[in-house]
């Protein structure tokens, strides 16, 4: 008769010959792949998992967070559209996880053991053509609202040149949020920066209104070359301005940002841009959501005036955004998902870039959905009770928007789009005038949207005298005829002046 110690490892006979994953032959390519670049000395992950020794002591929680698909951060629903960039874990990748650590961690079979993963020296592209950085570090204090601060960098260029990619790295990654980059030929942002003692200068919205803007980063930004052979002209002797987001975290710090540029050695492939819905983060939407409401909404849908290809999406919202939709609807009547996004994290915004780029006829209908949780039982919830929330530049106020890059045929076709996304925020500027919406008007012009006339109450009767046929609404007719007139005033709306 056996003993129970023999029964036991019987009884265990048919679990180990089952081969129960292993370190080295299963997990670590996964991990490698999947983890290691943010989990490694000197990147923003709290913690390595780089050998064997890491990834077993946080075995758990790495299955716990891969289980829930907290990790690795991918926010747009699985299975609606393919991106490139998709960094998700496959169902059968997450099993294996958990399976290993439910047969104890084991290392396995050394014979199995590769190396481990090499990322490249100080930038994530290699090395940089040109390296710059602010003049002098700026000093975060450690209470206080969110700050936005401008930062001139001359480039020094003595001709044209053409970037392909940008790379950030923050000096104190604890309170930068995020970065958005603008180029400015005029000498305008050096005359701001000379009148304003401490470093760089203040501003937000007439910064991103003033100057040509050339993308950005936030946390959870995937450093990566544009793509089809694209590339952002810098004209001769252009300064670099790097609009930095801050929010103090309880100490005191010190930000000395640094940025790493990639050229071209040719012209881009062809024109591009972004096209925002709605355009300038929402700052025309109407957002005001009561305080406790669980699913606030706005939607936009903009009609796209020429052919156009997109080959990659974004969204921003701050703390209470929940839902990211965007939709096409062709002329034929089909319709296709550009992004879906069920539960949007301010802490970790990306660039979805589509597998192949997604042909857009004049014509196709871009609709855009975008939700808000106000209520006690959103986790991200500032206030407690919640209270009335705005739009708003500071991270407890509200944005929400939806980007696509696209790529044109021609410059005229890029104008043209241009064209048609100031009409689109003059009808969105009528529509608040019009229904007695005087706070989003004033957000509007401190937002640097030259929107004419001193008052946002002359605007308002400018829209009233638009109802010519007093029926107390203003018709496609009426309003087309309003755009047309304040088309010319919305000036930089957003951030679409790529060249």
């Amino acid at each position: 008769m056996p003993s129970p110690r023999s029964a036991l490892l019987l009884a265990l006979l048919p679990t180990i010959s089952a081969a129960a994953p292993e370190y080295h032959r299963d997990i670590a390519p996964i991990i490698h792949e999947n983890c290691s670049s943010c989990h490694r000395p000197g990147q923003a992950a709290p913690f390595s998992l780089i050998s064997y020794a890491q990834v077993k002591k946080r075995a758990r929680q790495i299955v716990e967070v891969t289980g829930e698909r907290i990790m690795p951060p991918w926010h747009a629903d699985r299975g609606v559209v393919e991106y490139a960039n998709d960094r998700s874990l496959p169902d059968a990748q997450i099993e294996l996880l958990r399976q290993w650590f439910e047969a104890g961690t084991p290392e396995g079979d050394r014979a199995h053991e590769k190396p481990a993963p090499v990322f490249p020296e100080g930038w994530e592209l290699g090395k940089p053509d040109l390296e710059v950085a602010m003049s002098e570090p700026f000093t975060v204090p450690a209470q206080g609202h969110d700050i936005y601060r401008n930062f001139v960098i001359p480039l020094d260029l003595t001709e044209d040149k053409w970037i392909n990619a940008i790379e950030y790295k923050p000096g104190a990654p604890q309170v930068v949020h995020h970065v958005l980059y603008f180029l400015d030929t005029s000498g305008t942002a050096r005359k701001k920066d000379s009148e304003d003692p401490a470093p760089g200068f203040s501003g937000f919205g007439s910064v991103v209104n003033q100057f040509r803007y050339l993308g950005g980063w936030d946390l959870g930004t995937q450093s990566s070359k544009l793509p089809y052979d694209l590339a952002m002209k810098a004209p001769k002797g252009a300064d670099l301005i790097i609009q930095v987001h801050y929010s103090p975290k309880g100490r005191e710090y010190k930000d000395l940002s640094r940025l790493a540029i990639h050229f071209s050695d040719k012209p881009t492939a062809r024109p591009w841009t972004i096209l925002p819905v709605p355009p300038m983060f929402g700052i025309l939407d109407g957002i005001d959501i009561p305080a406790g409401e669980k699913e606030y909404i706005k939607r936009n849908t903009f009609t796209v005036p020429t052919d156009l290809d997109a080959f990659r999406v974004n969204a921003h919202a701050h703390y209470l955004g929940k839902r990211m939709e965007m939709t096409a609807t062709f002329p034929d009547g089909r319709k296709e998902w550009l992004l879906k996004m069920s539960d949007w994290n301010f802490a970790w915004q990306e660039d979805y870039q589509f597998k192949k780029p997604v042909r857009l006829p004049a014509g196709t209908k871009i609709d855009v959905l975008i939700s808000w949780d106000n209520s006690a039982t959103n986790p991200h919830q500032a206030n407690h009770p919640p209270k009335p929330v705005r739009w708003g530049p500071q991270s407890h106020d509200e944005m929400g928007t939806i980007t696509l890059s696209v790529m044109v045929d021609t410059q005229e076709q890029k104008d043209e789009l241009h064209e048609s996304v100031k009409r689109f925020m003059a009808t969105q500027a009528l529509a608040r005038a019009f229904n007695g919406d005087v706070t989003t008007l004033q957000h509007a012009r401190a937002g640097g949207i030259r929107i004419p006339d001193s008052t946002a109450a002359k605007l308002q009767e400018i829209a009233k005298s638009l109802d010519h046929d007093r029926d107390g609404k203003l018709s496609e007719l009426e309003t087309g005829i309003g755009a047309a007139i304040l088309a010319p005033h919305m000036n930089g709306v957003g951030a679409i002046g790529i060249d």
